[in-house]
């Protein structure tokens, strides 16, 4: 379909002017290990509210 109308499934590589390379990779390397904290380890849950998990 994308193909009939000229498109193409492809996103073009545009960069914004102001775009700071040296600000994003400081970005990159303090702020966003921040976020990625290591997953809670494996317990028993549910996520019905009409079927809680038995302990």
């Amino acid at each position: 379909m994308l193909h009939r109308l000229g498109w193409s499934w492809q996103v073009p590589t545009r960069r914004a002017v102001e775009r700071d390379e040296a600000a994003i990779t400081a970005w990159r390397n303090d702020v966003w290990p921040e976020g990625k904290e290591p997953r809670r380890t494996w317990t028993p849950g549910s996520v019905s509210k009409t079927r809680p998990v038995k302990a």
